[in-house]
């Protein structure tokens, strides 16, 4: 499946220390996973989970799920021998936690040539640099850190995110400016459906392509929430089926529902039936 088309709907943090977590993510209905070698483990199980990690990837068995391996950072002790443990892996991509600027991928892109990789957006400095950060020839992915952002930026906790919405947009529009996946930050209450189910409508309102998930619990709710709905997916046929009539008795625009539709609103549908495919792909 390709970038483009692949959904990103849920993204499910998996400790690279937890075997059973490991094999459990196997079945979970998540379109990604991000093995995680930095919050998730603890500094005296580093280099054991680069090997548990290393191993259940060589077994195989996560499917068409996007596999993700976020690595230690260059500061730190582990980060260089992550990224040596997971060259020839069979993995999407290398997740660069606290991303400042495209410098950091180049000194990455250089260990590990063959694979995608995707940026950790939780710094205000990584905030200021979204655009030279999205434009970097093998970055494909943003991810963001929110926890992180927060106590960065020193905000109190607001269920609308206003706090921090300056940095969101800006790496949302260097997302969309260079084609790069722009995933939303995680919902720590994880026994809170109502909750993660607002933050999830926001972030796909915004303009995210899905959200990062710290419980299975979540998978459900992120998963309906960044999917064309049924009443899109109606509305988005039959301003085709419109516009195309429209089109052949020689008319630029078409009417649906008393809205005008124009050729911007048909790629749109396009895009969203796409979507809806790919997701039927995915789950089939």
């Amino acid at each position: 499946m390709t970038q483009t088309l692949r959904p990103y709907r849920s993204v499910l943090y998996i400790p690279g220390s937890k075997t059973r977590a490991l094999e459990k993510a196997r079945s979970l209905p998540a379109d990604a996973i991000i093995f995680d070698l930095e919050d998730a483990v603890a500094p005296d199980a580093k280099v054991e989970a680069r090997a548990i990690l290393r191993t259940e990837l060589d077994k195989g068995g996560y499917g068409n799920r996007a596999r993700i391996v976020r690595i230690n950072g260059f500061d730190t002790d582990w980060g260089k021998d992550d990224v040596a443990a997971m060259v020839g892996a069979d993995i999407d991509a290398i997740l660069m936690p606290k991303v400042d600027s495209a410098a950091q991928l180049d000194e990455l892109a250089a260990l590990i040539p063959d694979v995608d990789l995707w940026a950790m957006m939780e710094t205000p400095l990584g905030m200021l640099n979204a655009a030279e950060i999205a434009a970097h020839p093998r970055l494909k992915g943003f991810v963001m850190g929110t926890n992180d952002l927060a106590k960065e930026l020193n905000t109190r906790f607001r269920a609308d995110r206003l706090p921090m919405m300056g940095g969101l947009h800006l790496c949302l529009l260097a997302a969309k400016a260079h084609g790069v996946v722009a995933i939303d930050g995680v919902y720590n209450a994880f026994k809170d459906a109502d909750g993660l189910r607002a933050e999830c409508d926001q972030g796909r309102d915004m303009g995210f392509d899905g959200k990062t998930l710290i419980h299975p619990a979540q998978l459900e709710v992120a998963n309906a929430a960044f999917a064309p709905s049924e009443t899109e997916t109606d509305l988005a046929r039959r301003q085709i089926a419109a516009f195309e009539e429209a089109e052949a008795a020689g008319q630029g625009v078409a009417v649906v529902d008393g809205k005008i539709v124009e050729n911007l609103h048909i790629v749109t549908a396009k895009a969203l039936l796409a979507k809806a495919d790919a997701i039927a792909a995915l789950e089939g």
